[in-house]
């Protein structure tokens, strides 16, 4: 994770942040412009793309206000005071600002329950930190230490049971237990990316993204530090985790966030450092990830970090967000999840896009860009992967993660 007005930010910033007194260290390293070798921004042939996945008739849009909430930072200087709460019209995208959640130390990712009733953010700090929001009341329900340094990330297994974040800082991946109520345990599990050797320009491990695979059979932790993707199975009696398998980027790669094709047998891999996109296979049974070539992002020669991939739920266009090229490349997904064929990349119309998520219907699309302190939000076209800018972006306090339910 990289920020340039505060955050864990690259080595580039890191003066700039201790300027702000913020106590923060860093959620990503850079090795400075792109190695990819990338084409020029040619426009694409939004109706010419050949998808995975067989079309269906797509259901009426739906209307009306829907939640949104917005992760900042609070203790930088331009920063949030907490959590953002907004609401959304599922319809034309538009987003009304409603409040804020106090009491959250920098919430810069969430993730909602599965049954919708509770919210969690991590707490980006030198000592991190996982809190629970009950949404009915906004009642925070309490906060419990990750067992390290700088969570980036956290997400709710499917099983509703269990809270998976990720140590930025110290490069290590923590589960804690849910109870009927939404609240959090005590730490159960924690595991440090101790092996292999950190790749070239980085001081250690950073476990970047901890998630659960669509069969649910096993969680995987992406890790910038050692350029490498862990498999463990989950036990879900008593929270442990046992390694099962591991699979590594070329060095220097910089994973950062894995995104699954919803027919669970591939994923797409986005390189942070050297501005390159993968595909993944994934084994089911055994849980290891074979991590393919990189390919280009489409972003040219210009210094870019890429953030996260999206996909749509008919598996059949897939969106890499560009902090630097301030982007979204668009992709074409083929062969059943098997490859991506790059069309072109659309401006974002915002600075830094550090985090995008798809609303549940799949028809918007929300980038949050961290510098410009923005909201930006697409229509999507499901069928033939257009984007079409909903509006103007709607100003939010460095925002870094933008969560429609």
């Amino acid at each position: 994770m990289s920020s340039a007005s505060g955050g864990w930010s690259r080595r580039r910033f890191v003066g700039v942040l201790a300027g702000a007194g913020s106590g923060l260290i860093g959620c990503s390293t850079s090795s400075g412009p792109s190695s990819a070798s990338a084409p020029s921004k040619a426009p694409g042939s939004p109706g010419s793309a050949s998808p995975s996945r067989t079309r269906t008739p797509s259901a009426p849009a739906p209307t009306g206000p829907r939640p949104l909430y917005l992760g900042t930072y609070t203790s930088v200087e331009g920063g949030g005071t907490g959590i953002g709460i907004a609401a959304y019209d599922a319809g034309s995208g538009r987003i009304t600002g409603r409040g804020t959640i106090t009491g959250v130390t920098n919430p810069s990712y969430l993730a909602a329950h599965p049954d919708g009733r509770t919210l969690y953010a991590v707490a980006e700090r030198d000592a991190g930190a996982v809190t629970a929001v009950r949404l009915s009341d906004r009642k925070v329900l309490g906060s419990r230490s990750t067992g390290g340094a700088g969570p980036c990330h956290l997400s709710v297994h499917p099983g509703g049971r269990w809270l998976l974040s990720a140590n930025y800082g110290s490069g290590s991946v923590a589960v804690h237990p849910i109870d009927s109520s939404g609240a959090l345990g005590e730490l159960r599990d924690l595991v440090t990316h101790s092996s292999p050797v950190p790749g070239p320009g980085q001081e250690g491990p950073h476990a970047h993204q901890f998630l659960t695979s669509p069969d649910g059979g096993h969680v995987l932790a992406v890790d910038l530090g050692t350029d490498t993707v862990y498999s463990y199975r989950l036990d879900e009696r008593t929270g442990a985790l046992t390694e099962v398998s591991r699979a590594r980027t070329r060095a220097g790669a910089g994973p950062r966030h894995l995104t699954f094709h919803p027919g669970g047998r591939y994923a797409y891999l986005a390189n942070e450092v050297d501005n390159t996109a993968t595909v993944c296979a994934y084994d089911r049974k055994t849980g290891r990830v074979s991590i393919g070539a990189p390919q280009s992002t489409g972003t040219g020669s210009g210094t870019n970090y890429p953030a996260q991939f999206l996909v749509t739920a008919n598996g059949s266009y897939a969106y890499l967000a560009n902090r630097g090229d301030n982007s979204l490349t668009r992709y074409a997904v083929e062969a059943d999840g098997a490859r991506l064929r790059l069309l072109d990349t659309v401006p974002v119309h915002g600075d830094f896009p550090r985090q995008i998520a798809l609303s549940p219907d799949g028809r918007l699309l929300y980038a949050a860009n961290q510098r410009s302190g923005t909201v930006s939000v697409f229509h999507v076209d499901t069928t033939r992967g257009d984007l079409r800018p909903a509006g103007e972006p709607f100003a939010s306090p460095v925002a870094v993660c933008a969560l429609p339910l």
